[in-house]
């Protein structure tokens, strides 16, 4: 088992920026993939960014692309997701996931609990 908990989601304007952090405990997480996903009121679970293992390879919805950057840190256990420039319409829960090199949902096994962020204009 593995577990996930998201945490620097918030309030913040338009243009502005969010650093998200997912914690991971249990199972180790070694050769994993891990990604983050989103999830806006009244749409479906949606992927935001994925990278390897090894941090070496890492890819982007077109939505996010430019703005947004996954990294992780195995020593620590932690995934992150560097929000700049944001928008109103990157308002959601946030969702850490690990599981294997997919963009969609059903490719991973671990989800955490989420962190919401709420960008206002």
């Amino acid at each position: 088992q593995v577990q996930l908990v998201e945490s620097g989601g918030g309030l913040v304007q338009a243009g502005g920026s969010l650093r998200l952090s997912c914690a991971a405990s249990g199972r180790t997480l070694r050769g994993y993939p891990m990604a983050w996903f989103r999830q806006a009121p009244g749409k479906e679970r949606e992927f935001v960014a994925r990278i390897t293992w090894s941090g070496g390879d890492t890819s982007y919805a077109d939505s996010v692309k430019g703005r947004f950057t996954i990294s992780r840190d195995n020593a620590k256990n932690t995934l992150s997701l560097q929000m700049n420039s944001l928008k109103p319409e990157d308002t959601a829960i946030y969702y850490c996931a690990v599981g294997s090199w997919s963009t969609s949902v059903q490719g991973y096994t671990y989800w955490g609990q989420g962190t919401q962020v709420t960008v206002s204009s």
